[in-house]
């Protein structure tokens, strides 16, 4: 893949994934995660639940028509940056509010609702990537691209040892036709600490591999590492509640749809290391 097939990459992916966010918001989906983030600005009590998701909506929509616009050259990079920037930094301040912690679990490095919170920080390497390449050397997009990637994965992966969130997959995971034969191998935790386990594998091999800049680990593990995001989106289809026939996407829905952002994480990291000559 060239450096055009990964800027059309990353601008189908920033664009599907920020209309789809942005509609499935204006329509009124997940109201909870619009409470949670903005009561930490206080504007809760300002707003009602339906303004807020208007807004939020119409900014997500908007940053996708940008993203779009440009692509080819109809908008300058500079505004359209800004505004994602805004997009991500409004949720990502909120890891910062204690309701998103579940202290009767140990706090950092547990996390209640910050799972989807965090999932922004793999967006700003994207756009910086897209409009700014030239600013950043190779070695340093691959790192700003890497970091998101191994966070969700270390982090969420984690937590997938914990009995709370092996029994909170049950769902996800029994209605998958990849996934289910888990459940007759394994117990519901041993199954969550199988899936916890790969995370968490093929997060470190791929950051070995990058490190030490070895081409057939970084294949195995970047593959490993996408099959986790492609995945999941395989739930919008086979598990309940996410799309919504009012909303589009419903709270899983919005969860799943943000891995498409790692998926060009990877994309990233793939097109600089392939160009970069092997040790």
């Amino acid at each position: 893949m060239n450096l055009t097939h990964t800027n059309n990459a990353l601008t189908f992916l920033l664009t599907l994934s920020f209309a789809l966010l942005g509609v499935s918001f204006a329509l009124g989906a997940n109201p909870n995660t619009l409470i949670a983030t903005f009561s930490f600005y206080e504007l809760d009590t300002l707003f009602s639940v339906n303004t807020l998701g208007l807004f939020t909506g119409t900014a997500m929509i908007a940053l996708a028509l940008a993203t779009l616009a440009a692509h080819f050259k109809l908008l300058k990079p500079m505004p359209v940056a800004v505004l994602a920037l805004i997009v991500c930094i409004v949720p990502l301040l909120t890891l910062l509010a204690s309701n998103r912690w579940m202290a009767q679990l140990g706090g950092f490095p547990i996390i209640g609702s910050g799972q989807g919170i965090i999932k922004y920080f793999a967006v700003i390497p994207l756009y910086l990537f897209l409009f700014y390449k030239n600013k950043l050397t190779d070695k340093q997009h691959v790192f700003l691209n890497f970091i998101p990637v191994a966070m969700v994965l270390l982090w969420i992966g984690g937590m997938k040892f914990y009995e709370f969130e092996a029994k909170a997959i049950v769902g996800l995971v029994e209605t998958s036709p990849f996934m289910s034969w888990l459940y007759t191998v394994f117990s519901v935790q041993g199954a969550s600490n199988v899936i916890g386990g790969f995370d968490l594998l093929f997060a470190v091999l791929l950051g070995a591999g990058i490190l030490i800049n070895n081409k057939k680990l970084i294949i195995v593990s970047g593959l490993a590492c996408l099959s986790v995001f492609l995945m999941t989106q395989t739930f919008l289809i086979t598990a309940t509640g996410a799309l919504s026939s009012g909303a589009l996407l419903d709270r899983l829905g919005q969860f799943v749809i943000k891995d498409l952002w790692y998926v060009g994480n990877l994309i990233v990291i793939a097109t600089l290391m392939r160009l970069k000559p092997a040790k």
